[in-house]
């Protein structure tokens, strides 16, 4: 029988994760600051203070650490990180140093970054470092959102107190602005884990939006009032783009461009013409500046050129915020967003990567990104990428990199 360890047993995420591991055949080791509860609470399993943690953790197959001072907890950024900086890399040396394989980290998606609002994310974000810097053990990290049961704790703690009814619509509108996660899906990834040892060192999880659908209605809402704000005060300006473009330059003022979709289908993407006539069309970061008009370069550093769109967001075929399409023929892409479940949703205008400047000349890492998106949407991202958007964040792949200046050898895209 397999051995585990499990630090902070008497936490909320360990109690939800102990019974699918026994159900597994799992022996477990538990560890926690009060011995008492810890025996109360598991009476059939083997149960230790941490002053006794190197010695038992010899012969696991890994230890679980959910040991945590969370968000809700008060302290300075030192009190943060002497628990969950100090005590867990000693926690991990100490498994290292006794033979232990695998040290499961559960961390947070607030330790993304690259700007901490919380000593606690803070804290998480270096402890993360810190244990990838360990060698002689595997570690992975688990990256968890809000975690419910089948009941609430925390600030959702108030829903337990109502009807069922009510409580189940009340919590998807809530789950709809901020990711979530049920400890049923964690412990199955945590099992994975424990069985599979080609998992990646990091794994972001949650329930996600697919079958949410106040975020669909709340989403769709957001999409067509951005498609009313363009046509009630940016009409104006697309008139002024479309004449200006068509005098400037010959060829078409729109550009109707074959891009890749929802569950990997064609659609027809629509901009205002950046480039001169005839180019032929490849991606933006292939693209050379002489391949660009004047006024196109104008239009991609404000983002006039992406308006059009809107009638891509009327059909359903674009969202506001998505993965940004790719051409049909940018094949490594596609395998990767397919590989990776990115093509089953709609791309969108703008999106996570655009704000963080990752074009698609990295198709894995964008591929990558576009999933962490999906895997983190929520109401609430969406809008703080728009306003980033807004703001001026990401730079366009033409301003941002230095290529080819001459325009024949090159095709067009975002």
């Amino acid at each position: 029988m397999k051995r585990v360890a499990i630090s902070g047993a008497t936490g909320f995420i360990a109690r939800e994760l102990i019974p699918h591991l026994e159900s597994a055949g799992y022996r477990l080791v538990l560890f926690g600051r009060n011995i008492e509860t810890l025996h109360a609470s598991f009476p059939q399993a083997d149960c230790y203070s941490y002053e006794h943690f190197g010695a038992q953790v010899r012969g696991c197959d890994a230890v679980i650490h959910t040991a945590v001072m969370n968000n809700d907890a008060q302290g300075s950024l030192e009190d943060f990180r002497a628990v969950n900086v100090d005590f867990s890399i000693a926690l991990a040396t100490q498994a290292q140093a006794a033979g232990v394989p695998l040290f499961i980290n559960l961390t947070t998606l607030h330790a993304l970054g690259p700007r901490f609002h919380s000593a606690y994310a803070q804290s998480k974000y270096e402890a993360e470092q810190a244990l990838n810097q360990l060698s002689g053990i595997a570690i992975t990290h688990l990256r968890l959102p809000a975690v419910y049961g089948d009941s609430f704790r925390g600030r959702l703690a108030i829903l337990n107190a109502l009807p069922t009814v009510i409580r189940k619509p009340l919590f998807d509108i809530l789950a709809s602005l901020r990711p979530t996660l049920h400890t049923d899906r964690l412990a199955r990834k945590v099992l994975l884990v424990l069985t599979e040892p080609s998992v990646p060192q990091e794994l972001l999880l949650a329930d996600g939006q697919e079958q949410n659908v106040y975020y669909k209605l709340l989403s769709r809402a957001m999409d067509l009032s951005f498609v009313a704000c363009v046509l009630l005060f940016l009409s104006w300006v697309m008139l002024i783009s479309w004449v200006v473009i068509s005098l400037s330059s010959r060829g078409s003022a729109i550009f109707a461009q074959p891009r890749v979709g929802r569950d990997g289908k064609a659609f027809t993407c629509y901009k205002f013409r950046t480039m001169y006539a005839n180019v032929k069309q490849a991606a933006t970061h292939e693209m050379g500046q002489a391949s660009i008009t004047p006024v196109g370069k104008f239009m991609r550093r404000t983002k006039i050129d992406e308006l059009p769109q809107i009638v891509n967001i009327v059909f359903n075929e674009m969202s506001l915020v998505g993965p940004r399409p790719c051409l049909v023929v940018q094949h490594e892409l596609i395998d990767w967003r397919r590989r990776l479940g990115v093509l089953s949703v709609k791309p969108g205008i703008t999106g996570l990567a655009q704000i963080q400047g990752v074009d698609m000349s990295h198709p894995e890492r964008l591929a990558r990104l576009d999933a962490q998106y999906i895997k983190r949407r929520s109401i609430l991202l969406d809008l703080k990428i728009v306003l980033a958007t807004a703001r001026g964040s990401g730079a366009t792949d033409y301003t941002k990199r230095q290529v080819s200046p001459h325009p024949a050898q090159h095709r067009q895209q975002s």
